[in-house]
């Protein structure tokens, strides 16, 4: 089967449109959401309805989603995530509220075969930025494959006899193999606010079949994001970081 996983779309309408345009001859069995449709952006409805209109869709809340539907009041924010999840709670139609409120905690097992979980697999809003923090799930946890979001930063963690293998797709198209005999734990990266120092946005693809994955990476336009962002008063931070991918 093949998959399409996004993540960390944080109400950038412009970075979604791309990445959809980027792959809308291709045919996929599945689209795995792993969170995060809203915050920072100024677009939360858009993104919502395109989310709601994907066919084969299998969406996870993220701790912004949280935060703009009620569930829970951002007290653990920053100052500028504050400022976007207040603003988007405001702009939200009742409709995508409610759908934000009933989106599934993760994890989601998806066809037998694939975990998906927004944090990690065992708290949802736990982050996985290091080895360490990937060996302890692995530990923890019997998976063949995981997709996670959160960081939003593209990394491959892969596990065998105990020994831990890290890889960080570099380049705008980047294709790997998986290992039989390997565990995995996959970040496709951020669609709508990319932070590994390259704007682009970023997800991956997995073809279940040929045991591949493929991150690809897709030019968005920045200018226009950053422009409704501040008119829509928004911290200014939250447009300038989007230039250098941070």
């Amino acid at each position: 089967m093949k998959y399409l996983i996004i993540s960390d779309l944080h109400s950038n309408l412009e970075a979604l449109s791309a990445v959809l345009a980027s792959v809308k001859r291709k045919k996929f069995d599945r689209v795995l959401i792993l969170g995060d449709l809203v915050g920072y952006g100024a677009n939360p409805n858009q993104v919502v309805n395109i989310v709601r209109r994907t066919k084969q869709a299998v969406v996870i809340r993220g701790n912004h989603d949280k935060v703009a539907c009620g569930i829970e009041n951002g007290e653990n924010f920053n100052r500028a995530a504050q400022a976007s999840a207040h603003w988007t709670q405001k702009k939200l139609t009742p409709e995508n509220r409610s759908y934000l409120s009933h989106l599934p905690q993760g994890p989601a097992l998806v066809d037998n075969e694939i975990l998906i979980s927004h944090g990690t697999p065992i708290d949802e809003d736990a982050y996985i930025f290091s080895d360490y923090d990937a060996f302890e799930v692995f530990q923890m946890l019997d998976f063949k494959i995981c997709f996670f979001g959160h960081t939003h930063l593209p990394v491959v963690y892969a596990v065998s006899n105990q020994k831990l293998y890290t890889f960080r797709p570099d380049g705008e198209r980047v294709k790997i193999a998986l290992m039989n005999g390997f565990k995995y734990m996959v970040n496709p990266g951020s669609v709508g606010q990319p932070r590994d120092k390259n704007p682009l946005a970023s997800f991956a693809m997995f073809d279940s079949d040929q045991r591949t994955i493929t991150f690809k990476r897709v030019e968005y336009s920045i200018p226009k994001t950053q422009d409704k962002i501040l008119k829509a008063g928004l911290p200014q931070s939250l447009a300038n970081r989007l230039a250098i991918g941070v």
